[in-house]
């Protein structure tokens, strides 16, 4: 599919409901992205050398917006490139087109195509749903907090509770952070976990928290393309999200219950 396809093609998709759609959308999007990678792609910086974006970016993002403008016209899209259309349903469309910009263009495999769905008249934060397609490992999950969690197709455990102590905790913090309050913080939250480890996807990290391969998870300002998409999926197997302020930001986590709660306490000192 070229990046001026003009969307997922449209055979069988209007039958679909929102979880099929949104697996189906995670599954091009990332398949793109892939073929365009493997042709060659312009790295270009945002932020930061660590903060990158490429043509793949903005073409897996066009995709996923031309198919839902289409398949939901009266829903909200909101995406990480720029896409912000305001609909009248009440539900908004979160995209993250390539979660993991910078190990995507570097040639690493930690990086997805996700995407969450939002009704502001559900209860608390209307989360629904999250969607995420692994490209190198071509596998995809869908869950929710009142939507079973499937890979595949095939539902996954509940989450086994755990302390800190013996939890891997999956984290990232941006080097100008590492001294004052931020750093700080950070250090009592790390200092706490039997392990850490970095890996450049916050949404491919919350899927190893769901699948039970990671224990727990945080960042501070995080985005909610960052967030949602692997939010809903921890969540539907019995994992636990917070946000809180600390050391002058905010911060995210999610995991099992026991090490979230202990995150949380670390961070703000108590």
């Amino acid at each position: 599919m070229s990046p001026d396809s003009g969307g997922v093609p449209d055979a069988g998709l209007e039958a679909l409901d929102d979880a099929a759609l949104a697996a189906r959308l995670v599954r091009e999007a990332a398949t793109l992205a892939a073929a365009m990678r493997a042709e060659g792609v312009e790295v270009q910086e945002k932020t930061s050398v660590s903060d990158v974006v490429t043509a793949a970016d903005h073409a897996a993002e066009r995709l996923v917006v031309e198919t839902l403008r289409r398949l939901r016209p009266e829903d909200s899209v909101v995406g990480e490139e720029g896409t912000d259309h305001r609909g009248s349903s009440g539900r908004t469309w979160v995209i993250d087109p390539v979660d993991g910009t910078y190990n995507f263009a570097a040639g690493l495999d930690w990086w997805c195509s996700a995407l969450a769905l939002r009704d502001d008249r559900r209860h608390g934060d209307g989360l629904v749903l999250g969607a995420v397609h692994h490209a190198a490992g071509a596998t995809t999950w869908v869950g929710g907090p009142d939507l079973p969690a499937t890979v595949d197709g095939r539902r996954l455990a509940p989450l086994a509770d755990r302390p800190l102590a013996a939890s891997c905790l999956t984290t990232y913090l941006h080097p100008p952070f590492f001294g004052g309050p931020v750093g700080e913080a950070f250090g009592r939250m790390a200092n706490g976990a039997a392990t850490v480890r970095m890996l450049g996807s916050g949404t491919m990290d919350a899927v190893a928290v769901a699948t039970g391969r990671l224990h727990v998870l945080c960042q501070h300002s995080v985005p909610p393309w960052d967030e949602l998409p692997g939010a809903a999926l921890v969540r539907s197997v019995g994992g636990r999200t917070e946000r809180l302020e600390a050391a002058g930001v905010e911060w995210y986590v999610a995991g099992v219950p026991t090490a979230v709660s202990e995150v949380c306490a670390a961070l703000t000192g108590r």
